[in-house]
């Protein structure tokens, strides 16, 4: 299915052309103007008769888009993983709410809990319902290439740092690649009140309409556990922190 996103032409059967203001794609409720008409008008792209501005159907209900990049992320690195750009990292975990999952793409070392920030590469899902973008001056639907070449004019300086090598990493991502691609990801977050951390990596569908994953068991990243261990030694530790009437208290 073509992109649906904010300035999208479409084509309604009772009030003709008209433009797309805002999106939701994770309910399929949209806005749009038409004509000279000064309010917007809501639709459901599942039952309200709209079609592409070309009289291509929209399929909401039976092909409904990813409700979050990860998908789009993960085609991304894996091609600048070839190309040499292999100290690039995509860190992906569920918002405190579980309806969104964030993700974070970092270079340099390969420091999981303490990643290196850089304005434009982070987002979530939330974000791209409302608008299926990444910010940096990409299209809606853009192919990997155009994707990857839009982060590069965006942010040259912070892609050149993931210039390197990495080749534990790089094999593990494209096994996560090849098993979960096109229709799921991954997740480096749980439900820590739920219980330890799982045993293999979670896989999270891209969309609705996907059949729950049944593919091979997936190894966390290289490093991964040791290193989830050793902060929780250091999270079990209880502080000595003074309290409003003076006297000392344990945290």
């Amino acid at each position: 299915m073509k992109p649906i996103a904010p300035g999208t032409v479409i084509f309604h059967r009772y009030r003709g052309f008209g433009v797309v203001t805002s999106v939701n794609l994770m309910t399929g409720w949209v806005s749009a103007r038409f004509g000279g008409e000064g309010r917007t008008l809501d639709l459901n792209l599942s039952c309200d008769q709209v079609q592409h501005a070309d009289g291509e159907a929209i399929y909401f209900r039976q092909a409904p888009p990813d409700h979050m990049p990860h998908g789009r992320l993960m085609a991304m690195v894996r091609e600048l993983h070839k190309a040499g750009y292999q100290r690039l990292y995509l860190y992906s975990w569920p918002k405190p709410s579980g309806l969104h999952w964030r993700w974070h793409l970092f270079t340099g070392p390969r420091q999981w809990l303490q990643r290196s920030w850089r304005e434009g590469w982070y987002g979530s899902g939330a974000e791209y319902n409302l608008n299926p973008t990444l910010g940096w001056g990409d299209a809606p639907g853009a192919s990997t290439h155009d994707l990857l070449s839009a982060l590069a004019m965006f942010d040259p300086q912070g892609l050149a740092n993931a210039l390197g090598r990495d080749e534990d990493h790089t094999a593990w991502f494209a096994k996560v690649c090849d098993a979960l691609l096109p229709n799921y990801t991954y997740s480096l977050g749980w439900d820590q009140a739920s219980g330890p951390q799982p045993e293999h990596l979670p896989v999270i569908p891209l969309r609705s309409n996907v059949a729950p994953y049944s593919g091979p068991a997936l190894p966390w990243p290289p490093g991964w556990g040791s290193l989830w261990r050793s902060q929780q030694r250091i999270s079990t530790k209880r502080v000595l922190l003074p309290s409003q009437s003076g006297s000392l208290i344990f945290k």
